[in-house]
C-alpha cells in the first residue's frame, strides 16, 4: 500500500462488514422462499428421522419466540425499530474496530446479517419464517432459519474473542 503525504497508510474498504451480511441475508431470504413455496404454514417434512424436521412456523416475537403470544398495538414496529437500531449500533461498532480484530469484526458481521434478515422478514410479511425444527423424542429446541444460525454463531465467535482466543493465537511468536 502507498502511504498519503502525511505518512499514514489510506484506509481500505471494509469487505467483510458489507459482504457477509449481504451474503446471510441473501442465503436466508432463499431459503425461507423456499420454505414459503413448498412447505404450508404448520406442516413438516422430515429430514432426520427421530431429530430434525423443516417445519414452517411463524414468530411475531423477537428471539426464541419471546414476545411471540403478547398482542400489543405497532408490535411489529416496536420490535423492526429495535432491531433496526440494534443492527446500525452493530454496524457503527464493527466499522471502528481496527483491521487486525478480525474475529469481532467477523462475529459482528454475522450478527448484521442474521438481524438484517430477520429484519426484513418483520417488514415484508410481518412476521420471521423459522423452519429448522431440531428435535431428541418429544423435546423440541425453538425452530429458528439461516438468520438465527448467522446470529448464534456471531456471538459464539464474539464471546470467544472476549476470552482471548484472538490474543492467545497472535502472540505465540
Amino acid at each position: 500500500m502507498s502511504e498519503d503525504t502525511a505518512g499514514q497508510v489510506p484506509a481500505t474498504p471494509r469487505r467483510l462488514e458489507i459482504w457477509l451480511p449481504l451474503a446471510i441475508v441473501a442465503l436466508d431470504q432463499l431459503t425461507k422462499a423456499i420454505v414459503r413455496s413448498r412447505v404450508p404454514l404448520s406442516a413438516s417434512v422430515e429430514v432426520v428421522s427421530g431429530f430434525m424436521n423443516i417445519t414452517h412456523v411463524r414468530n411475531s416475537g423477537a428471539a426464541f419466540g419471546l414476545f411471540n403470544a403478547a398482542d400489543f398495538p405497532l408490535k411489529t414496529v416496536v420490535i423492526a425499530v429495535i432491531a433496526l437500531a440494534a443492527i446500525i449500533w452493530v454496524g457503527v461498532y464493527a466499522a471502528g474496530l481496527p483491521r487486525h480484530h478480525w474475529l469481532a469484526r467477523l462475529g459482528l458481521s454475522l450478527i448484521m446479517g442474521g438481524a438484517a434478515g430477520n429484519l426484513l422478514d418483520r417488514v415484508i410479511i410481518g412476521s420471521v419464517v423459522d423452519f429448522v425444527d431440531v428435535y431428541w423424542g418429544v423435546y423440541h429446541f425453538w425452530a429458528f432459519n439461516v438468520a438465527d444460525s448467522a446470529i448464534s454463531v456471531g456471538v459464539a465467535i464474539m464471546i470467544l474473542d472476549m476470552l482471548g482466543v484472538r490474543a492467545h493465537a497472535s502472540n505465540t511468536v
